[in-house]
């Protein structure tokens, strides 16, 4: 994006900034901490307005005459509460009933975005329905939409843009005619939040950063732009609004009126309807939860909310107010999880007990953890701690009850959890006073202390008894706490969530998909400027082999092995097929096979690449009892490791420095053998006691210390029983995967069998998915990526043990649909056997597209 500096001076002086760029002063440091994210200089985003559907909360205003009805621009940032509903962004009276607007539509699929323009005549002559779902509610999306009914082509009048990229993919549509006008910007009424005829549609969530340009049509560059690291945030708008054109900031809360302001120099205010913008208690609705990381008072950012697609799955609960307010629903135990997870740092946030109906409960847990059904969560293995207010106070403490702890809370009382993300420490204070007369800024006097997580996130709990149902409103520092945190505890935002080790995934992973034309050398460019070490490429609209390469074994013709069969390295001959002859800086090399390039560039053909970055350089290592040939990324958790087998059960160095949790293992040299995988989460014990092989469909099989035992930092262990990973003088290739935070993630889910599937948090938002039923036979592997389809739902899935097309379709009990890829995880979103069976327990490897840190909505 292009930015200019437009006043102020560098001085070592605090700074002052203004809504609309820099004014004041600036640190030498703060001023360079800018620049380097290419954000000089900085644009403040002050604050977000809550938006309760609940309180019929919207924005209206009847302009006095009519703009340009041809001609306009709305810009905003929304962040989802509800989901799957009616949501109204922006509407304006048509004529009769009929409402033009930008809305999250419920008519033909559920969370579509729905554009309707006008005019109508018995059908709508504009409107844009798109195929995209948008049901991300952890963090926020862009959302820009012009018009221009004065342009020659039909599709150029009406233009929709999510985050900065125009949205093609329409389940239906209609453009108006050309020099039509529409019914938005009529002497009419308009409502932000609410549907202007019927009273209805109201939305629920955030909004910040609301422009509208009459009399232009113009792209989302104007409002935001990317930084060094490729993502999207909010810039000042600098250009004319028109005569009806407002800018709603949200920022002067000195009352109802003022929060309508409009910042454009128009004088088109607002008027705020069933907002609380006066009291910081539960209800209050101006948020410092923005789209753009700002220090200051508990730090601006993107807040976490409580998961409406991390909910108990038997008794879900109602998550309502921006997802704020919990209500326990239908039963008892409604575990409702937050968005963000953090695996170091001390935290701090607050539950006001609002109603207490039988047993009301505050905490923290590992948001990698599934929620059984009913009260069985609680005696799965949920690794937390958590108190209960019912039966004198109950503690549950990783997987142990303890009862009559007297920890207890009734309605009224404002809970404080804090807890240490790196320790496990967990505490919890009623109104200010901390149980076991706790001092978290000490360390000392926890109610429990969490073991065996990945990351930790705060959690809430409850019951319905016979319509007495427990409702608990939390606050990560959206709005003021009532009590201030102990001393050095932050709250969960963005801002203050650690900068990952890697920030631009796409340097050490990477995705290219291309259509073939035969052409030889083809080099082809992936989006990082990385040069990888392991080239994995699969031909999407038909039947061909998985071809798999890499930098230890060597790039080209002969060299590939198949993740689909259990034939040695070479097998297929690609020679006469095509394969990847060389890595190049920024991707790879492909070379026209001497009959027809299907496996890899066959004319019209289309094909996937996956590319992994293993460091760059080979070297001997004699960690292990065996010498083997290693190139290795520790930074991205890689390595591609090659030895020859003794027949003896021996060990073997990785370079990770870390254990790696997935090793692929493949006989090159032996024909018949399987590949093996080793996954630390396909069993609940001695995982190093099981296998799976990448080219079959069974189930997790017990190969008697096929592994020896779980790998270390340095080595893995393989039996000299098994040839497929040791047998005397073949050779071998095994690629390793170790979790690095914000960029990889490895577990394990159970189904539910529902299309409300679980969601897996992974703390990164998925580029690659990868996973496979480990109790059930005759399931296939099952594999996903963001660049295919390149929106929800991402339904287009490969089969590593297959060399069947992509499926497209979604037929059968193996498909029905893939996983929604959203900033913070993935979300089962089918009952597909292969992902998705009730009761079945599943493994899943994941490679980021951008770190939740980072990350708008998908």
């Amino acid at each position: 994006m292009t930015k200019r500096y437009t006043g102020g001076v560098v001085s070592s002086s605090l700074p002052t900034v203004n809504a609309a760029g820099a004014s004041g002063v600036f640190l030498l440091s703060q001023q360079s901490d800018y620049q380097s994210r290419n954000a000089w200089p900085p644009y403040k985003v002050e604050e977000s307005l809550r938006f309760r559907s609940g309180a019929s909360a919207y924005l209206n205003k009847t302009f006095s005459i009519a703009g340009n009805r041809k001609t306009w621009t709305w810009s905003g940032w929304v962040k989802r509460g509800s989901l799957g509903g009616d949501n109204s962004i922006f509407t304006g009276y048509g004529n009769g009933t009929q409402t033009a607007g930008i809305y999250f539509s419920n008519d033909t699929v559920t969370d579509a975005l729905e554009v309707r323009f006008g005019p109508y005549s018995g059908s709508w002559q504009g409107f844009l329905v798109t195929t995209q779902v948008f049901r991300d509610p952890s963090a926020w999306y862009h959302i820009v939409f012009a018009a221009d009914t004065t342009q020659a082509t039909s599709t150029d009048r009406l233009k929709l843009y999510v985050n900065g990229v125009q949205v093609t993919a329409f389940q239906s549509s209609s453009y108006p005619s050309q020099n039509s006008d529409g019914f938005i910007n009529q002497a009419q009424a308009h409502e932000i939040g609410r549907l202007v005829t019927n009273n209805g549609y109201l939305f629920d969530g955030y909004m910040s950063e609301v422009n509208f340009i009459d009399g232009q049509a113009l792209t989302p560059s104007s409002f935001g732009g990317t930084d060094k690291d490729g993502n999207w945030s909010p810039i000042a708008y600098t250009g004319t609004y028109g005569t009806n054109g407002f800018y709603l900031n949200f920022r002067d809360n000195t009352s109802a009126t003022t929060m309508g302001y409009d910042y454009s120099g128009n004088g088109n205010n607002w008027t705020l309807n069933g907002f609380n913008v006066s009291t910081a208690n539960t209800t209050y609705d101006i948020m410092i939860d923005v789209p753009e990381d700002q220090a200051g008072a508990n730090n601006r950012g993107s807040y976490a909310t409580l998961n409406p697609i991390k909910r108990g799955t038997t008794y879900n609960p109602t998550l309502s107010n921006g997802n704020l307010t919990y209500t326990a629903e239908n039963g008892s135990q409604n575990p409702a999880s937050s968005t963000m997870g953090v695996s170091t740092g001390s935290w701090y946030c607050e539950a006001t007990i609002t109603n207490f109906g039988y047993s009301p409960a505050v905490g923290v847990h590992d948001p990698s953890d599934n929620f059984g059904t009913g009260d069985n969560w609680r005696t799965a293995g949920m690794k937390g701690v958590v108190l209960f207010a019912g039966f004198g106070g109950e503690k549950y403490e990783n997987g142990t009850y303890t009862t009559s702890t007297g920890y207890t809370f009734t309605t009224g009382d404002i809970m404080g959890i804090a807890f240490d993300a790196s320790s496990g420490k967990v505490w919890i204070a009623k109104n200010n006073t901390w149980f076991n007369s706790g001092n978290p800024s000490a360390g000392t006097g926890q109610v429990g202390t969490a073991s065996g997580y990945s990351s930790l996130a705060p959690i809430v709990d409850g019951t319905n008894n016979a319509g007495n149902k427990d409702t608990i409103n939390v606050n990560f520092g959206q709005r003021p706490f009532t009590y201030t945190p102990p001393t050095g505890f932050k709250t969960l935002n963005t801002f203050n969530l650690p900068e990952p080790t890697i920030k631009q995934p796409n340097k050490q992973f990477d995705v290219n998909i291309w259509t073939g034309d035969n052409t030889t050398p083809r080099s082809i460019t992936n989006s990082g400027s990385m040069q990888p070490d392991f080239v994995w490429i699969k031909r999407r609209n038909g039947s061909a082999e998985h071809v798999l390469f890499d930098a230890v074994r060597g790039f080209g013709g002969n060299k590939e092995l198949s993740s689909n069969n259990n034939g040695v390295e070479g097998a297929l001959n690609t020679s006469l097929y095509g394969y990847v002859s060389a890595a190049n800086s920024n991707g790879f090399q492909l070379t026209a096979g001497s009959t027809d390039s299907s496996y890899t560039n066959r004319t019209s053909d289309t094909y996937v690449g996956w590319q992994w970055n293993a460091g760059g350089s080979t070297v001997t290592n004699t960690s292990g009892s065996i010498s083997a040939q290693v190139r290795a990324n520790p930074t991205a958790g890689f390595s591609i490791v090659t030895y020859t087998g003794t027949g003896s059960n021996a060990t073997v160095g990785h370079g990770l420095s870390v254990a790696p949790q997935m090793i692929f293992v493949k006989n090159r040299a032996a024909a018949g053998y399987s590949w093996l995988v080793y996954h630390k989460f396909m069993a609940a014990s001695s995982p190093a006691t099981w296998y799976m092989s990448l080219n079959g469909t069974a189930a997790a099989s017990n190969g008697a210390n096929v592994w020896i035992d779980d790998p270390t930092s340095t080595v893995f262990t393989i039996s000299g029983s098994y040839p497929e990973v040791n047998g005397s003088t073949n050779t071998y290739v095994a690629y390793c995967f170790a979790p690095i935070a914000g960029y990889s993630a490895f577990g394990s889910y159970t189904g539910n069998g529902s299309t409300d599937g679980p969601f897996i948090y992974t703390g990164f938002r998925p580029k690659w998915i990868l996973m496979k039923s480990t109790t059930e036979t005759g399931l296939q592997w099952s594999l996903w990526d963001s660049s295919r389809i390149g929106y929800n739902p991402s339904n287009y899935f490969l089969a590593p043990q297959s060399s069947a097309a992509e499926d497209t379709t979604n037929s059968g009990s193996n498909s029905n649909g893939g996983p929604d890829f959203l900033s913070n995880g993935f979300k089962m979103r089918s009952n597909g056997g292969s992902h998705n069976s009730s009761g079945a327990t599943y493994i899943y490897a994941a490679f980021a597209e951008v770190p939740f840190k980072y990350a708008r909505s998908r």
